[in-house]
């Protein structure tokens, strides 16, 4: 998909701090809870839910109710008078989200439209299907999460799995990842500089969190949680989670929550909206891909050959890169065949060291992207990540300044 007409007003964003899951984010019904953050943003943005006329849900996870998905989210944020899809697909959610609004914008069906993206890996829906012809009646069940990272129904692997297929076939050793890993760690420290100057452009803190009663206050989360320390030394001592691999616990991302919105609207709406009218943000294109079976983080390669010919540019115009990397192994083989420095990707943090809640993974990375493009002064961006069932999604972006 190509776009002309849609744009993301400066600072029409926002995304909670990450949880690894079972943490503090672990009790909160990730729709309500996104919710909250996004009239929480734009009462903040001083944006009222009078100028929506649509509302796109990105989730995978599904919640108590979450069957009225679109609907619901927007009668919770205040904008009861407009609907809009649920969508779902994995970590390449968010993606998908905005080029669905930008489809909207780009029709001219609607003007202004709120993404809210949310998943809480944390306690997971354990699922029973009835089956009357299973033994004695018996049905079939599922955990939720658990259960789908482990085994990909067509593939018939685990994601780590995929990994290891793409690093064993492109040749990526245990070192190379680790170095990759230290590398993203440090990249992340970056954010963190002068009491998290970065992630303050975006993220919404300090997030109070109440006891069930809702009175008192049980945890303040002041941003993410649940990030390892990571030394050279220790991801040396990790061996390879699968006998005869590469990828180390150290080496790979963790499930965590958090929700991230943003608007997608038209030029003049976006200028009005915006903290700064002489900052442009504008969506270029979108494209999808999907690999041979089993070798998920190929997909992102062709991915973002698409997405970038259609936005009618090369990789040499690109200024910044952000990539969704649940494994070292896709930045290093994304850097080897789009021909570019591993340190040039992913400044200011990524989700191999933060964590992905999935549906919001991207929307954050994305927010990350225009905000590392405003600094710069400007520029083409790009964001590309793999999701299950060995697909990818890819979004080129233009900031003006």
């Amino acid at each position: 998909m190509k776009f002309e007409k849609a744009f993301i007003p400066y600072d029409g964003y926002w995304s909670t701090p990450f949880c690894r899951w079972q943490g503090n984010f672990a009790t909160l019904h990730s729709m309500v809870f996104a919710a909250e953050i996004a009239k929480r943003a734009m009462a903040a943005r001083k944006i009222s839910t009078q100028i929506l006329d649509g509302v796109v849900l990105g989730i995978t996870i599904p919640q108590k109710s979450s069957f009225y998905g679109a609907p619901w989210m927007a009668a919770m944020v205040g904008a009861t008078g407009i609907t809009g899809p649920i969508i779902s697909q994995a970590c390449a959610t968010s993606t998908r989200c905005i080029a669905t609004a930008s489809e909207g914008i780009e029709s001219e069906n609607n003007n202004a439209i709120l993404i809210v993206t949310c998943d809480r890996a944390s306690n997971g829906p354990h699922i029973y299907y009835p089956n009357p012809m299973g033994i004695g009646g018996m049905g079939d069940k599922e955990d939720w999460v658990w259960d789908n990272f482990s085994h990909d129904p067509w593939a018939k692997n685990a994601m780590i799995e995929t990994a290891e297929n793409v690093a064993q076939e492109a040749g990526i050793t245990k070192k190379e990842q680790d170095e990759v890993t230290i590398m993203r760690y440090a990249q992340y420290q970056e954010a963190l500089k002068d009491n998290r100057a970065f992630q303050h452009r975006f993220m919404v803190v300090p997030i109070d969190i109440k006891d069930p009663s809702g009175r008192k206050t049980i945890a303040t989360v002041e941003g993410d949680e649940g990030i390892f320390p990571t030394t050279s030394e220790g991801l040396a001592r990790l061996g390879p989670v699968l006998e005869g691999g590469t990828v180390s616990y150290g080496t790979q991302t963790f499930p965590s929550d958090g929700n991230a919105g943003l608007i997608v609207t038209t030029r003049e709406k976006a200028k009005e909206l915006s903290l700064d009218k002489n900052i442009e943000i504008q969506v270029l294109s979108y494209a999808e891909a999907r690999a041979k079976k089993g070798f998920m983080a190929q997909a992102i390669v062709p991915a973002a050959k698409k997405a970038l010919e259609r936005a009618g540019i090369g990789m040499k115009e690109i200024k910044a890169i952000k990539t969704h990397n649940p494994f070292a192994v896709n930045d290093i083989y994304f850097a080897r065949e789009m021909g570019v420095k591993l340190e040039d990707m992913n400044h200011y943090g990524s989700s191999l060291i933060y964590g992905h809640p999935q549906a919001p993974t991207g929307a954050r990375l994305i927010i990350e992207l225009i905000e590392e493009l405003i600094l710069l002064g400007g520029g083409y961006g790009l964001f590309d990540g793999c999701a299950a069932g060995d697909t990818a999604a890819a979004l080129v972006i233009k900031v003006t300044v």
